[in-house]
């Protein structure tokens, strides 16, 4: 074949490779969701409740897929390190975007690897006991963990979760100790408490809520300083006893970093369409989650920004360590 030809056919092969990969050709085929927590968690709630709107809003099936392990630093990672092409997501809380770089500096991604597209929820943590253990509201938990220090066993979804901080918050406001038992999702440590392997809980409303509801567990609280009307019937800390006492967690969606901005917004327009569903709203808000959107991507850095002080002071304040 003639040299001119040659280069013609590989300049025309050039082109139409890089016309398929333009962001107005996305998506063409499915989508991954990671979550980095076991299946029957928050997070793999709201990603389950989300993704069959989500799909139809972007014209793709989406796969959900559970990454949990090292407090959602695994999901995180491979996320991180994935093609910046908009075919895998990130559901994420303060976990794996603050706190985690915070408590473990050798980590292999940091929060500059992922670009934040929007927040997507936000909700309370709801104390909850074993019905066992006689502990009937906060004053007798702090009652009990001074009487024993070290002795009552909390458990969370793993080390660095918005479960383990908020348990750390309350140690340092009360001034009781307590020994944290991680697991590697929120179902697993509820399961633990239900059977009396531990405790208590500072768990997610989705996960907390169905067994308080059917007497397994027994809800003392909501983490935020006033009464949530997203868990009605239990009081905020400061009506049980601990005005200085303030928390709450979000979700939000990320992408690898470097994913071309036209797809950014693809993936942010489909997200706040899912998130808008009734349906969704709905199925969010009988368990506890309220639907919180970003105006725009950048709207949601400049909270994660001020956000992010938070939780690594939180880290800080209350010496939480990798263990």
């Amino acid at each position: 074949m003639d040299i001119k030809k040659i280069a013609l056919a590989l300049g025309l092969c050039v082109v139409g490779s890089a016309a398929w990969s333009q962001p107005g050709d996305y998506p063409s085929k499915p989508i991954r969701l990671v979550i980095g927590f076991a299946p029957g968690g928050a997070a793999d709630y709201v990603a389950r409740a989300m993704s069959v709107a989500f799909g139809k809003a972007l014209g793709q099936p989406v796969v959900v897929d559970n990454k949990p392990g090292n407090g959602s630093s695994i999901a995180a990672e491979l996320v991180a390190k994935s093609p910046a092409d908009g075919y895998t997501l990130l559901i994420a809380s303060p976990s794996s975007i603050s706190v985690n770089p915070a408590l473990n500096p050798k980590l292999a991604y940091t929060a500059r690897d992922l670009t934040a597209v929007t927040k997507m929820t936000t909700s309370p943590l709801v104390l909850a006991v074993n019905p066992a253990t006689g502990i009937r509201s906060v004053s007798d938990l702090i009652a009990a963990a001074k009487k024993a220090p070290g002795q009552l066993n909390y458990s969370t979804s793993g080390n660095g979760s918005a479960p383990h901080l908020g348990a750390a918050l309350f140690s340092q406001v009360t001034g009781v100790e307590m020994t944290h038992i991680p697991y590697r999702g929120g179902s697993l440590a509820i399961q633990s408490v239900m059977a009396g392997d531990t405790q208590l809980t500072f768990g997610t409303s989705p996960s907390v809520l169905p067994m308080a509801n059917a007497g397994r567990l027994l809800a003392l609280a909501v983490s935020t300083r006033e009464r949530s009307p997203l868990v009605p019937g239990l009081p905020g800390m400061k009506e049980a006893g601990l005005p200085d006492y303030n928390l709450e967690f979000w979700y939000g969606m990320f992408v690898p970093a470097g994913t071309p901005p036209a797809i950014v917004q693809k993936i942010y327009k489909a997200t706040i369409a899912a998130m808008e569903d009734p349906s969704v709203k709905a199925s969010l808000a009988r368990d506890g989650t309220e639907v919180s959107l970003s105006a725009s991507p950048e709207q949601f850095n400049r909270f994660l920004a001020e956000d992010g002080k938070f939780w690594v002071k939180l880290v800080k304040t209350a010496n939480v360590k990798v263990e």
